[in-house]
């Protein structure tokens, strides 16, 4: 039986610090080992415990939870971060996940999501809130179509992306699966994955949440 992930709680309202500790303890595979109020205490005490992954609001005092969750990236890099928030705008998810947040939540997130986005991040995997998911499709879509009128000239792509790698670029900051990439494109998903570790490679992304921010930063989104 493999060690529960060890999970630290940063919240500076207190009755959503101590509900979140009582509800990790009836996840399987999880164990809550700290919380912290602000985000200087939740970068002390991710020193202090090492844990697997910080739950991480983003408005507190002190400092914020985006730059708590770059600090504690940069000295703990096997410590994932996984925000749980109240905010959903574009700005604040694109910071947190620049600042290296693995995963996004918002409150309205019940035990199983939050779970599985803890479970997720500990396996180094991205997951994002359906909510959040959406939101960035729609600020992405209306950007694009705000400057589509402008472009008078083919798209270059960047760093000697393929077209068809931009392509796949385009289809993962939309949301879509490997899977659902394969039968878009009529290829295997052997044959996406390919696609997909090239991508990461030209760019410097190590997961598809840093891809999607590749992808709205240079404009690749449709």
């Amino acid at each position: 039986m493999s060690d529960p992930i060890r999970v630290l709680v940063a919240d500076d309202q207190g009755l959503v610090r101590e509900g979140l500790m009582t509800l990790l303890q009836t996840a399987d595979g999880i164990e809550p080992v700290a919380s912290a109020g602000d985000g200087l205490e939740a970068v002390a005490l991710t020193a202090l415990h090492s844990p697997d992954v910080v739950l991480m609001d983003l408005r507190m005092p002190g400092i914020d939870g985006v730059e708590a969750t770059r600090q504690i990236r940069a000295a703990h890099p096997d410590t994932e971060v996984v925000v749980l928030t109240t905010h959903a705008d574009e700005a604040s998810i694109l910071d947190a996940l620049r600042a290296g947040a693995r995963g996004y939540l918002t409150k309205d997130a019940g035990l199983a999501e939050i779970a599985r986005a803890i479970h997720a991040a500990a396996a180094h995997q991205t997951l994002l809130d359906p909510v959040v998911q959406s939101q960035l499709l729609a600020a992405a879509t209306a950007g694009a179509g705000a400057a589509a009128p402008a472009r008078t000239a083919p798209v270059v792509l960047p760093d000697e992306l393929t077209p068809r790698e931009g392509e796949v670029l385009t289809l993962i900051a939309s949301g879509l699966s490997n899977q659902e990439i394969a039968t878009k494109l009529f290829v295997s998903e052997a044959t996406v994955k390919s696609h997909i570790n090239h991508v990461f490679a030209k760019i410097g992304a190590r997961d598809r949440a840093q891809a999607v921010h590749y992808a709205y930063a240079n404009s690749l989104v449709v």
